[in-house]
């Protein structure tokens, strides 16, 4: 270990469309609050991060504005990112520590551009960083799942975070072959909202979409799981009054067979993809499900249904990316296939 490694703090970041992760290493996971930012309109002011600003969605009177400053996966609002992660960094580091040599890398999906990918970096380095790197999320996840990703054998992992899903094959320390679709969580909550509207004609918001997914959403059909009831509230949209309607899961699985279905072809699609020799191992080994979204009731066994390959969720699966990317300094002792973008934003 060099002279930087022993005097550095190395912080790993999940900058994920709906929760920020933070992993501080000899810390653990430090931070895991909503990624929302709320301001003052005019000043900028700002009045709440995290899980202050989430109670703020949609909730806000005229002169406050509540932002998510990532969609779909990707930096919609660099400002508001570099403040979000300014003050998460805050909130659990001494300013001077963080100041003096702090490497961050941060996991990305591998569907974003250049010109994202230069987002994430800059606003990582506007926040305070000294050396910024990033890594795939699928990598980033398989190592915080502890998977021995240095064998000379395939090992397939599907992250669904809350803007996209990447599905990866990994060998010998790198990705064979990796694919990403900008579908996840939200997409999940923004179809039941669709779904409630155009067969109840009821309005309801996206963290009552997301209450229902995760207290009676299942991907899985077999006729195994329990018909759960639950009831939600909402405004007409013939009346415009409140109203109150009973849902059962049965009918939030109609509303998710889109965007569950996309996530199922594009593990099929990779696997497709894979060279035999690893889908051999990765048959044996089974595919490794992390992030948010696999948290969706019956996911991993339509999935494993529709493949014919076991599927394994891990046991903390929001948690994988920030680890995984904190940890990649241990691995990857060097941040050379960072270098070059990295000093483009410091000429």
């Amino acid at each position: 270990m060099g002279f930087f490694d022993r005097f550095s703090t190395d912080i790993g970041i999940d900058l994920g469309t709906c929760n920020t992760l933070i992993y501080v290493r000899g810390k653990g996971i430090v931070i895991d609050e909503p990624s929302v930012v709320a301001v003052e309109k005019g000043t900028k002011r700002v009045v709440a991060v995290g899980a202050d600003a989430k109670k703020m969605l949609w909730k806000t009177p005229g002169n406050i504005k509540a932002i998510r400053p990532l969609a779909d996966g990707v930096i919609a609002d660099i400002d508001s990112t570099e403040i979000m992660i300014k003050y998460f960094i805050d909130k659990v580091m001494p300013r001077h520590q963080f100041l003096k040599s702090t490497r961050m890398k941060i996991g990305i999906p591998s569907c974003i551009t250049q010109v994202e990918r230069r987002a994430v970096i800059e606003a990582a380095l506007k926040a305070g960083a000294k050396e910024v790197g990033v890594i795939e999320e699928s990598l980033a996840a398989a190592i915080g799942a502890k998977i021995p990703i240095n064998e000379p054998a395939g090992h397939m992992v599907c992250d669904i975070g809350g803007g996209t899903t990447e599905v990866s094959v990994i060998s010998l320390g790198g990705m064979v072959i990796t694919s990403s679709i900008r579908v996840g969580g939200d997409k999940f909550d923004e179809a039941i909202v669709k779904h409630i509207l155009s067969v109840y004609n009821l309005r309801i918001g996206l963290q009552a979409a997301e209450r229902v997914k995760i207290q009676i959403g299942n991907a899985s059909g077999d006729g195994s799981s329990v018909n759960e009831k639950m009831e939600i509230r909402g405004t007409d949209a013939i009346t415009g009054l409140p109203r109150r309607l009973e849902i059962d899961s049965l009918e939030v699985r109609e509303a998710l067979r889109e965007p569950v279905s996309k996530v199922v072809e594009e593990v099929k699609r990779t696997l497709r993809r894979t060279p035999p020799e690893l889908n051999s191992d990765i048959i044996e080994r089974g595919i490794v499900m992390t992030g948010g979204g696999s948290m969706l009731k019956g996911l991993p066994k339509l999935i494993s249904k529709e493949t014919g390959v076991p599927v394994f969720l891990v046991e903390k699966p929001l948690e994988c990316v920030a680890l995984g990317a904190g940890q990649a300094f241990e691995l990857f002792k060097d941040m050379s296939t960072d270098s070059s973008v990295y000093d483009s934003l410091n000429d």
